[in-house]
């Protein structure tokens, strides 16, 4: 089989970048271990995650955000407070145009909205379940062998197989890592009132406690404790769990019920030491992994998606070579300094306020408070917040490649 990219990993980034490739015409062969229908379904990952307006914009581009659109619920003020602090930070989309901030969409909505858009893609070929028992990078080309005995022949390899992927063990990247301790508990609320479109963020002493506006009057929640602590919370029944909920959220929202299963993930920050070697760009959670305390993890892999294609695409359009040298250098160079901003902000938030130090503690009241006040200050991080800062692939900004 010969084909221009060969994509190791089926999973949102992996998905994403093959359409993206056929987007500007050209062919992608995606390898999954994995049944998709044991990846859409609802047991197998309970996550929601929040997408910026330019990763909506870039679904779009490439046929998938028609599918997912009615089940996303549109982000258009974002509330952030400190365990019940008088001032807070308080972010309204009207301030930076009449576009809402981003969408909160479940994982398994997100899965299911691209795999019907590949349906619809030309150029793709899917093999899942499917496993390669080698892959042979030289300096002419890439050699993919599958279990079945079939070879795939590509000029580049993307690795999109998550935290823990084979290809970059196989090419010696090291990668910085460390956990913070933490594990987020992760589930779906119910507001008896509603939620008028607004994110929280409250933080609290053992981490960030999210609600994230989804469709109708549900929310997601993304409730961050001590590790040795989560078990005990996982094990109460519902009344007691909802209970929780109430103490920590308050009744600013009114009476709020968990309506969903739980699901309970540990939280650390990763980072390649480099995203290419040879033949081999490394993608998503491959190349990088966030506490998500700013909701921006899979935003940053989709612009790495974005940006892979592009350069890629620009070549095959001079006739180049797709896994060449300059290819990969182009991009790291365009990826990693994002990336690197992205992983020290989210570090620093999650340092600064999982501690209930009082001096720490009403400094960064204070700044909250200062912050809001402060026009260009709060502009700015809106437009962080909103993810539509830097040097922006097309797809990110809502152009065809």
């Amino acid at each position: 089989m010969a084909t221009d990219v060969l994509i190791v990993g089926g999973g949102l980034i992996g998905l994403t970048q093959a359409l993206a490739l056929a987007s500007a015409g050209l062919r992608a062969v995606l390898v999954e271990r994995q049944v998709p229908k044991d990846l859409t379904a609802m047991a197998h990952d309970g996550r929601v995650s929040t997408l910026s307006y330019g990763s909506a914009a870039m679904f779009d581009q490439i046929g998938a955000w028609s599918y997912m659109a009615d089940h996303a619920g549109p982000i258009e003020e974002i509330r952030v407070a400190d365990n019940g602090a008088p001032l807070f930070l308080h972010f309204d989309h009207r301030e930076v145009g009449d576009r809402p901030f981003g969408f909160t969409v479940e994982n398994r909505h997100i899965r299911l909205a691209l795999h019907k858009a590949l349906d619809d893609a030309s150029g793709i070929t899917l093999i899942a379940p499917g496993e390669l028992t080698s892959i042979e990078r030289t300096q002419s080309g890439v050699i993919g062998t599958l279990s079945d005995g079939r070879m795939i022949k590509a000029p580049l390899v993307v690795g999109a197989e998550g935290r823990h992927s084979p290809l970059r063990e196989a090419a010696g990247i090291r990668s910085l890592s460390w956990q913070y301790g933490q594990t987020a508990i992760v589930t779906t609320v119910r507001h008896a009132g509603g939620h008028g479109r607004i994110a929280a963020e409250l933080f609290l002493p053992s981490g960030p406690f999210a609600l994230l506006p989804m469709r109708g009057n549900r929310s997601a929640l993304i409730w961050t404790e001590k590790a040795a602590d989560v078990p005990k919370f996982m094990a109460l029944d519902d009344a007691a769990f909802n209970d929780e909920i109430m103490a920590r959220a308050g009744d600013h929202w009114g009476t709020i019920e968990c309506d969903a299963p739980r699901w309970s993930y540990p939280l650390g920050l990763q980072n390649a030491e480099r995203y290419i070697d040879t033949r081999l760009a490394l993608i998503g959670d491959a190349a990088h992994g966030m506490h998500p305390v700013a909701g921006q993890g899979l935003n940053l892999g989709l612009r790495d998606v974005a940006a892979l294609a592009e350069v890629v695409i620009d070549n095959a359009r001079l006739g180049l070579d797709l896994g060449g040298g300059e290819v990969l250098r182009r991009y790291q160079q365009w990826r990693r300094f994002d990336a690197l901003t992205m992983l020290m902000m989210t570090d620093g938030l999650v340092r600064l306020f999982s501690n209930d130090i009082t001096p720490v503690r009403l400094a960064r009241v204070l700044g909250l408070g200062a912050v809001d006040k402060i026009g260009p200050a709060k502009r700015f991080f809106e437009r962080h917040a909103a993810a539509m800062t830097g040097d922006l692939p097309k797809l990110i900004r809502g152009e065809a490649l």
